[in-house]
């Protein structure tokens, strides 16, 4: 079985600050002791408060943005200090922990872990990405990465699709962000209250039904399970290239509780171990490779 990824340390990080991000949720930017090389979307890092305050067992959190540090009110990562920051949803202690931290207090980082978003680049059909909620955590620099070409010639921002949906405006975070990298944003909520009425693969189907998104895409998700398992089954009726980043829970983020489970499909790359682990073989796995149990 695959072994945790060779970059992977565990270190200190000092928290430079904390923003409010929606309605529950805030963007937590971290300057780690030792910098990182350049990430790809969509793998992750396990955090954990030092101070007590937090559950023994550290959360898993999807790379939000990362970059040089500018300098900002009440922001400590100046002087061109590399950080990375993380969109955490307030939920539970581990989480409530994490965004009541002090600006200057120490967070156990752990990471950079699992595998990314394959394929970004503009080499092929256009891209759709789609996000439910939280889900939105690994696709701004998926976005960035895919117009820069990180894996072949540079997509054209007419050519990708972000497809935001949650169950209200609050929890579509940090939509200007996205609308700003210039690409295609669609949105759809349950309750209306920001674009189409409906959910993320609904506004998919009616942009594709009035020609906006052509019907052959490749496609990326990430979002609370039915959602995944939505687009799983479509990807799979349509024959569409799909990568789905899955929200696991995670005991060590390392291949060695095996508590994240994700049955595999007959016929797939994985077919030879009924499970793979989502830690280190995820959190992003073809649609052709896994099974989804519908919720």
């Amino acid at each position: 079985m695959p072994a945790p990824p060779k970059d992977a340390v565990s270190q200190h990080a000092r928290v430079a600050s904390i923003r409010p991000c929606g309605s529950d949720a805030v963007v937590l930017r971290l300057v780690p002791e030792r910098p990182l090389e350049p990430l790809r979307a969509s793998r992750f890092f396990m955090l954990r408060r030092e101070d007590g305050t937090a559950p023994y067992i550290p959360r898993p959190y999807s790379v939000y943005r990362e970059g040089p540090g500018h300098g900002s009110s009440g922001d400590l990562a100046t002087g061109g200090e590399p950080w990375v920051e993380f969109l955490i949803k307030v939920m539970g202690r581990g989480s409530t922990a994490l965004s009541t931290a002090a600006i200057g207090s120490r967070i156990r980082l752990i990471g950079p872990l699992g595998n990314g978003w394959p394929g970004l680049s503009g080499d092929g059909d256009p891209l759709v990405l789609l996000a439910g909620g939280v889900g939105s955590a690994p696709f701004p620099m998926a976005i960035e990465q895919a117009l820069r070409g990180l894996d072949g010639s540079p997509a054209k921002p007419s050519e990708v699709h972000f497809l935001f949906g949650a169950r209200d405006r609050g929890l579509l975070y940090d939509l200007e962000l996205f609308e700003e990298l210039g690409v295609n944003v669609h949105t759809a909520t349950v309750d209306g209250s920001h674009g189409m009425q409906g959910h993320v693969l609904q506004l998919l189907e009616a942009l594709q039904a009035d020609g906006t998104i052509p019907e052959r895409v490749r496609l990326f998700a990430c979002g609370p399970d039915p959602m995944l398992e939505a687009v799983h089954a479509h990807a799979l009726a349509n024959d569409l290239p799909c990568w789905l980043s899955l929200e696991t829970l995670m005991g060590c983020g390392v291949g060695i509780c095996n508590g994240c489970p994700v049955p595999t499909r007959a016929g797939g790359a994985l077919e030879s171990w009924s499970n793979a682990k989502c830690c280190v073989e995820g959190p992003v796995f073809a649609a052709r490779d896994i099974e989804l149990v519908a919720h």
